[in-house]
């Protein structure tokens, strides 16, 4: 049953998007402020929405496989362009750590909180892996994920009109360094260039991530204490 409520929700919530044209109609945003209240209301178990959308789940593997094709189709300018999508990338994951980690400190976080910071712009798995790695809460981690998923999918295209920046490289590298899957899932429904080098930053920004972050919180430990 809520495997089609679901699909029933987001294919609506895509078409008041379409029709609204309106960043605020996301689909996914959409799907969640229906979604939830009426799981909460209704008293559903996550357990139990859980089992009923299964197969949507076991989608998620692939789909993340298929970002590989728009990559392929743009290996020229990969090849290019290599050395600017790496400095970005890095620049991107170092400025993204840091920022958390200060603004952390500043406001008093814990040391867990901090630690599950450090991966929110990063996909869920590698943030989880690194949260838990360092000593945080990986359930904080992928909520932090989802809230920047979300803002940059919602606010990362109208910054780009407000911006003028229209070159492919640009819009997708800033996405996929920012906002990870979902940023790339809404570049993939407006530019196949965009979602190739969000796809690539997706990946680079992991790696990236994973190696600096135990370097990060050790430096935001440091300043804490």
């Amino acid at each position: 049953m809520w495997l089609l409520v679901t699909i029933a929700v987001f294919f609506s919530a895509r078409w008041l998007c379409q029709k609204f044209n309106s960043p605020f109609m996301n689909p996914l945003l959409v799907s969640i402020l229906v979604l939830i209240p009426m799981l909460t209301y209704l008293k559903i178990p996550f357990e139990t929405y859980y089992a009923d959308n299964k197969w949507i789940n076991y989608l998620l593997q692939p789909a993340v496989v298929a970002l590989a094709f728009p990559l392929y189709e743009q290996l020229p300018q990969i090849r290019a362009n290599w050395r600017i999508i790496m400095l970005a990338c890095g620049v991107g994951s170092i400025m993204s750590m840091l920022t958390a980690s200060l603004i952390a400190i500043y406001m008093q976080a814990d040391i867990t909180l901090i630690a599950s910071l450090l991966g929110k712009s990063v996909t869920t798995p590698i943030a989880m892996e690194v949260s838990s790695h360092l000593g945080g809460e990986p359930a904080i981690a992928a909520i932090l994920v989802l809230i920047v998923g979300l803002f940059g999918a919602i606010m990362a295209y109208p910054i780009y009109n407000l911006l003028n920046i229209t070159h492919p490289i640009a819009k997708g590298l800033t996405m996929g360094t920012v906002s990870h899957a979902l940023g790339t899932a809404t570049c993939a429904e407006k530019d196949p260039q965009d979602a190739a080098f969000s796809s690539l930053a997706l990946v680079v920004c992991g790696v990236i991530t994973s190696i600096l972050a135990p370097s990060f919180f050790a430096l935001s430990v440091w300043l804490a204490s």
